[in-house]
């Protein structure tokens, strides 16, 4: 098929209307070239033409064959404004290649400035020119982008520009590197803090890219235009993209690891070697498959398995912004990119203090949710899991202590120490950490009782940004309209010191009248094995003891206590917690741990031996429904029922005590036998006997209520009445369980063994009885003068016993 001859296209000649020279500086300038093209062979120029057409030709049929898809060029989707700039690896290498060789030494200096001007303005994009082209060690597929493009100019370059091109070249590594971290950070999976931050990046980028054009109309118009205007106008420039590229270096390299862990990953054993040598892949083969595999993957988390993201970029900005704040420009700058990149995070921040919802899609706020954890765990729970960890703070500290918590946190940074992501708290919100997961946490609460949220965003305060004092005074509005929401829910609508006082009446038999009539109906019933006792009979006989009794507010909250049998004794349970767990004091327990578990053990066979009473096992239960059950929790009325079924013990041994009594009057106890001194003066230590352990356990039951329950009972209703946080509610509810369990002996493990002798003494044994009461005494005088100073009062009233016998 015939076809046109191809006729190569003139170059249009610009000089003139580029440069807009005087006549005298453009017939100098011409006289030069027309010397210089007299010099040259004519066949040069021949050479030169078809050099020139074949270039084209190749061009033209470079376009038509790899022009690439506007569907397949992923930058359109990742950063649409990235795409009105051509990629450096696929377009401009054709710029600066065909010349590279000439010399620009017999070029003279006006024409040399101009040429390198003409470079300049492509190197300012990123696209190497033809005497300012790429550093000869630079490879797009090895060299990371984000470190940026080296520039290197002409070495034939005049000495006189060469010191002012070298300090404008820098710009060209800059924009590259700064415009591969936006490409890069804009993908989804780097969060929203990311996304703003590389907004804020591309507006600064526009005004730069403005810059250029309004220096490249000058380039073209003006005849005054040089090298030194040029360094004039971008002087500035260079400095605001240095300061915004080492922010971009630094936000690169926080998740790399250190090159041990790298080397460590890398190499192998012989052994490792070996197998992959007789599957046919070498060391160098199998990293080269490797690294293919990877070549194309978007690596997100980094060295450390998270991204930089959410609080880690906002502290990485600030630290930077703290540390050059004697510069002005610096100051400004990252404060404009500090307030950019809060943005979004002061706006999940704002939804989760105003509405108790967690909208965190990118694991970036301080706050994280463990969404396995619901409500309804609260029935069952034993360890407080719905208030304590079903919202935490990802650097797992907590109100009461400073320390991390391991579990579920993140490692830190191998570089910088700082915890990775969203664990990872901005500097300026360290102080507010706890405000900010307790507000959320009482307003999700009040959502989760089905009650409206009125409060809130305040649309008045519009845009708020991380070094606004009025984010600040929000946030501490935010926290008090939460609290004193949630405490007024608590206190007044579900009632909770009347809960609390029902509490008391039940567990610490503050009014035991109910429970004298409950034993006396149920004696039948509760001497029996703990197996074959009914919970039904004797859910009714309590429901028929309550509705005698009751009155007043304990009208309201009678049908909430069940009766229940728990499946060990007292002692038993609590000399297994103290010994092995220390979870109710463990003062003993580290010291007397193996031992006190083998014996444990050995006294638990035995008791297997021998089922459990009723008396033993019977203990009550309260039921309550959310949202009190965050303050009357399974862990708390565990306690109620430790403290119950200590006073129940007590209870139960005078009662024992004061039913021998009864059977002393009848008349085979009053009977005189002269005939029988021994058997009379045996009756008479047994009488004493009984009078002195009655009083023993009277003096310890009074102690107990009188000197322990009731003051700190006192003492929590005051705490109750200035309460101004749930969290200090809940605190001061739990400190006042755990105060009345070490000062009523609960938790040592000396005085459990000594006080689980209880119902084994035998009156009949009179110098076994006395021996333990002696011991007991002992026990607790030591415990007394050593480690609980509370329990004094106690041995002032045993002594008394003691001195009356």
């Amino acid at each position: 098929m015939p076809t046109d001859p191809y006729t190569p296209r003139t170059r249009p000649s610009t000089r003139k209307k580029n440069l807009t020279l005087s006549a005298k500086e453009y017939s100098k300038i011409t006289g030069t070239i027309a010397s210089v093209r007299r010099s040259r062979d004519p066949r040069d120029d021949i050479h030169e033409g078809s050099d020139i057409s074949a270039r084209y030709l190749r061009e033209d049929q470079y376009k038509s064959q790899n022009e690439p898809s506007f569907i397949a060029e992923t930058s359109f989707v990742r950063a649409p404004l990235n795409s009105r700039v051509s990629s450096v690896n696929i377009g401009h290498k054709f710029k600066g290649k065909e010349k590279q060789n000439e010399s620009l030494d017999r070029v003279p200096l006006e024409i040399q400035e101009a040429l390198i001007l003409e470079d300049l303005l492509y190197v300012l994009m990123g696209i190497q020119g033809t005497y300012t082209t790429f550093h000869p060690d630079y490879s797009p597929e090895d060299d990371d982008p984000l470190q940026g493009i080296r520039f290197v100019v002409a070495s034939s370059l005049d000495t006189s520009l060469r010191d002012l091109v070298e300090r404008i070249l820098p710009l060209g590594t800059y924009y590259t590197a700064i415009s591969s971290f936006v490409e890069l950070r804009s993908h989804l999976d780097f969060g929203l803090v990311n996304h703003a931050l590389c907004a804020a990046i591309r507006e600064m980028l526009k005004d730069y890219q403005t810059l250029l054009s309004q220096l490249e109309h000058a380039f073209n118009t003006s005849p005054d235009f040089s090298l030194q205007k040029l360094w004039f106008y971008v002087h500035p420039t260079i400095h605001t993209l240095s300061l915004i590229y080492q922010l971009v270096l630094e936000l690169a390299t926080a998740d790399d690891s250190p090159n041990e862990s790298d080397d460590s990953a890398i190499s192998s054993d012989a052994e490792d070697e070996a197998k992959n040598e007789a599957l046919g892949f070498d060391g160098a083969k199998l990293k080269a498959v490797l690294s293919e595999i990877n070549k194309g993957d978007v690596d997100v988390t980094g060295g450390s398995g998270i991204a930089v993201k959410g609080g880690e970029v906002i502290a990485i900005i600030y630290e930077r912004m703290q540390n050059m704040s004697g510069d002005p420009t610096a100051n400004a700058l990252y404060g404009t990119l500090l307030n950019s990149a809060g943005r979004p995070y002061v706006a999940m921040l704002r939804v989760w203090i105003t509405t108790g919802r967690l909208d965190d899609p990118y694991e970036e706020l301080l706050v994280k949710e463990s969404k396995f954890i619901d409500r309804n765990i609260l029935a069952v729970d034993y360890t407080d899991e719905y208030w304590e960890r079903r919202y935490t703070l990802r650097d797992g500290s907590t109100l009461g202590s400073s320390k991390r918590q391991q579990a579920g946190v993140p490692l830190s940074r191998a570089v910088s120490g700082r915890l990775p992501g969203g664990a990872c708290v901005p500097p300026l919100l360290e102080a507010w950490k706890h405000k900010i997961l307790l507000a959320g946490k009482y307003l999700n609460v009040i959502r989760e009782c089905g009650i409206e949220i009125t409060h809130g965003q305040d649309r008045t305060l519009g845009d708020l940004s991380m070094d606004d004092e009025k984010l600040y005074k929000f946030l501490e509005d935010a926290y008090s309209h939460a609290n004193r929401t949630l405490l007024q829910l608590l206190l007044r609508d579900q009632q909770l010191i009347p809960r609390l006082r029902s509490l008391k009446r039940y567990f610490f038999l503050s009014q035991s009248s109910f429970l004298t009539h409950f034993l006396d109906l149920s004696a039948s019933e509760l001497r029996k094995p703990s197996k074959m006792v009914s919970t039904a009979k004797l859910q009714n006989l309590l429901d028929l003891a309550l509705n005698t009794d009751a009155s007043g507010e304990d009208m309201m909250f009678r049908e909430d206590v069940k009766v229940t049998l728990t499946d060990s004794g007292l002692y038993d349970f609590l000399l297994k917690v103290v010994s092995v767990s220390g979870v109710l004091g463990g003062e003993d327990g580290e010291n007397e741990g193996g031992h006190g578990h083998e014996e444990h053990k050995k006294e638990k066979e035995k008791e297997n031996k021998k089922d459990m009473s009723g008396n033993d096992a019977l203990a009550l239960d309260y039921a309550v429904k959310f949202p009190l059950s965050l303050v009357i929790s399974r862990k708390t009325i565990l306690r109620y029922q430790l403290l119950f079924r200590f006073l129940l013990h007590l209870k139960y041994v005078e009662q024992s005590l004061a039913s021998m009594w009864i059977e002393q009057k009848t008349t085979p106890w009053r009977k005189l036998l002269p005939e029988h001194p021994d058997f009379e003066r045996w009756r008479l230590r047994v009488c004493l006997l009984r009078s002195r352990m009655l009083s023993f356990v009277q003096q310890i039951l009074a102690f107990t209520t009188f000197e322990v329950l009731e003051p700190n009972w006192r003492a929590l209703e005051v705490k109750l009445e200035k309460v101004t946080t749930v969290d200090q509610l809940l605190r001061d509810h739990v400190d006042f369980l755990d105060t009345c369990l070490k000062e009523c002996m609960l938790t040592s493990s000396k005085l459990l063994k000594v006080s689980g002798k209880y119902p084994t003494i035998s009156v009949s044994h009179y110098d076994g009885a006395l021996t333990y009461v002696q011991v007991h005494l002992d026990c607790v005088q030591f415990y007394a003068s050593s480690e609980n100073v509370s329990l004094l009062p106690l041995v002032v009233r045993l002594n008394s016993v003691k001195a009356a016998s």
